[in-house]
């Protein structure tokens, strides 16, 4: 009859306790509640024993991350046993999302301000280490008439829409090329 190999042990974790004490326990499971995580974890304690020893022993008890853990630098956390919830009803419908946020990727060298392409954060094509645009941003950069909007992503289908048929921001500036019905809405 062959031996059966041991469960492996639960990788270590840091648990931070209300005092702001650090232990290393170890991660037992991950459960993702709505708004949140909950870890198990197993923190070393001490017990006493029928015979009046004293002998360690390990505390289970349920923590929200990311506030009361951190993880142990070099460790996976990958075979730890994880439950997310399902996916709303919205979120079934949409499929997932892209990250928010365009990035502009400059044009000759950077030395006209006003030549480049607007890119979504997760292009292929988006400089590394180029700053987040927030829509406001990225419409304001659109509008310039030597920059345009990357078709390779979502950032076309996204922003002209918006260019051509509303006045973003409400500041009452004049309305963009085929907003004749807005035009007529803000006299």
């Amino acid at each position: 009859m062959a031996d059966t190999p041991p469960e492996p042990e639960p990788p270590p974790i840091i648990v931070i306790l209300p005092d702001g004490q650090e232990v290393t326990g170890r991660l037992q499971e991950r459960q993702q509640v709505p708004g949140a995580w909950l870890y198990k974890v197993a923190v070393p304690a001490w017990q006493n024993t029928p015979s009046g020893q004293v002998e360690p022993a390990w505390y289970v008890v349920r923590v929200q991350a990311p506030d009361d853990v951190k993880p142990v630098p070099g460790v996976s956390y990958d075979d730890v046993p994880t439950t997310r919830l399902p996916p709303t009803t919205e979120q079934q419908i949409l499929g997932e999302r892209r990250p928010s946020g365009w990035v502009l990727q400059k044009l000759n060298g950077g030395r006209d301000p006003g030549w480049g392409i607007i890119h979504t954060v997760d292009c292929e094509e988006a400089p590394d280490g180029a700053p987040k645009l927030i829509l406001d941003k990225a419409l304001d950069a659109a509008e310039h008439p030597g920059t345009r909007l990357c078709s390779l992503c979502s950032a076309a289908a996204e922003l002209d829409p918006v260019l051509r048929c509303f006045e973003h921001g409400f500041g009452g500036g004049k309305p963009q090329q085929g907003n004749a019905v807005i035009a007529t809405l803000t006299r």
